[in-house]
Parts: C-alpha cells; structure tokens; sequence
C-alpha cells in the first residue's frame, strides 16, 4: 500500500470512529482538494509530503468534529451546479434535484417569468436559469449570509436575486398572475426533530425549522404562489418527509390549485408538493 493510499485508509478510520455517514468517500475528497486534484486522479498522484499531511491531517480533523464537508471544500454539488457554499447558508442536498428535474420537465413560455423562494445558496434558481436561458428567474431570500452566497453564485448569470421575506403579506404585487413558474425549499423541519450535528450545529436554523409543525413558511408560500402564478402556472414546493400530507392539504385548502400531487425524492421519500394555479378568469 503506498504513503497516499495508507493516509487515506487512516483518514477514513478515523471518520468512520467519529461517525462520518461516509467515510471512505470524505477521506478521499479531502485528499484531493489538498492536492488539488479530481477524486479520480489521486491514484496518479506522487507520493505526499509534508506540507500534504499537515494540511490533511488538520482538515481530517475538522470533519471528525462533524464540520461540514462541504464547508471544508468551500463548494456544494447540486446537480450540474458547482456552488460557493459556507457558514451562514443552507447547504444545497441532493434531494432537491428530484424538484429541479420536475422542475425543468414544464413546458413554459419561450421567456418564462420564474421565481424561487428561499433560495439560500440560488441552487434551484441557477438550475432553472441553465434550462431556460431567456428566461427572467428571480431569487428570494431575506438572511444577509445567504444573500452573500446566492450574489456570489449567480454572478455572471440572469438570475436576479432579490432581499425579501416570503411572510410578508402584499409582497411584490408587482408579480402578481405574472409568473409562469415558482419553486421553494423553504425552511421545513419541525422544530423538535433530531439531527445529525453537520446540520444541527451548521446549517442556520433559519433554513431549517418550520415552526412546530413544520409549515410556518410553506404556507405564507402557497399564498404567494395563488397570487403571482397566472392561470395555468405550475409550482413546487419541498417539505420535511413527515409533511407531505400537511402540504397537500395546505394547498388544497387555498382554493386555488389543481392537480396537487405528493412527490417523492430519488430515495423513495415524500420530498415534494407540485400544483397548478386554477380559476382565475
């Protein structure tokens, strides 16, 4: 077994005691941002010195002590997005592609009006920005932090993002029977749930908790998604996989959707409430 390989089997040991969900997979994403590589290049790398180990060992460290790794990598996959992501926003998780691929399946306008709410990091506003590049896509968020990293990650880009608390009643009317599609992964989690120290103690509990039930935010959304979607419009919204009923009822109960339907992420959960604006003349 050489240097490098050794490193990493002790770097994964050392995770898998600390109880990092993937070890193995963390041990080797560390090694190849110290050396600057792609995880499938490591195999050809030289055999690591000093410098490396230091470097290695204290970001080992860190993530033992449940920090992030993403915060350790200063980036976030999220489908085809490479995303800035540290301290102070939500970090985007792979469950969410499941809306963003529902999401790009509408069949919208050519220049389609698009409005994501809470869009921390802008994970599903960019995605959609990628799909439909005539589009205008606005993004929302009202935490400076988050506001800092959404800026960040769409610039360049036609994504607009905009400092703005989705509670707020009359918000925008500017919007209103104007937008073609909203999406949402809006703060959900019922406040007396149990978990995992990377989130508990670093995502900001601003995007994580919900209120008691876990729909104080989600329906302020289905208030503003009634008002600005035009007839005909589709929207999505994601919620803790202990509320997809609370959700389905919350939109059913407004009186002005269609076809609300409970959908599932890539690993079978209830991640997802998808409905269509109807009956406005």
């Amino acid at each position: 077994m050489t240097p490098l390989r050794q490193a990493i089997e002790a770097a994964a040991a050392r995770l898998a005691a600390a109880g990092v969900a993937s070890p193995r997979i963390d041990a080797e994403l560390l090694a190849a941002h110290v050396a600057g590589v792609e995880r499938s290049r490591l195999m050809f790398l030289d055999e690591p010195d000093e410098q490396f180990q230091q470097s290695y060992d204290e970001l080992v460290g860190a993530r033992s002590r449940r920090i992030p790794l993403q915060h350790l990598l200063g980036t976030a996959p999220f489908g085809p997005l490479t995303l800035t992501v540290g301290p102070g926003v939500f970090i985007p998780r792979p469950e969410t592609e499941a809306l963003l691929e529902w999401a790009c399946a509408q069949q919208l306008p050519e220049k389609p009006l698009i409005v994501d709410l809470c869009t921390g990091t802008g994970a599903l506003a960019l995605g959609l920005a990628a799909r439909w590049p005539a589009a205008r896509v606005l993004a929302v968020e009202n935490s400076p932090a988050a506001l800092d990293f959404g800026r960040r990650n769409a610039a360049g880009t036609h994504v607009e993002v905009l400092d703005a608390d989705v509670t707020t009643a009359g918000l925008l009317p500017e919007l209103d029977a104007r937008v073609d599609l909203l999406v949402s992964n809006p703060p959900y989690i019922p406040e007396a749930a149990d978990l995992e120290p990377e989130v508990a103690e670093h995502d900001p509990s601003s995007a994580l908790f919900g209120g008691p039930d876990g729909m104080a935010v989600i329906r302020p959304i289905v208030t503003l998604a009634a008002r600005w979607l035009r007839d005909g419009a589709p929207c999505a919204v994601e919620h803790d996989d202990t509320t997809s009923d609370l959700t389905v009822a919350t939109f059913a109960q407004d009186g002005h959707f269609g076809g609300i339907t409970a959908r599932r992420d890539l690993a079978g959960r209830p991640r997802f409430v998808t409905a269509t604006r109807v009956g406005r003349s």
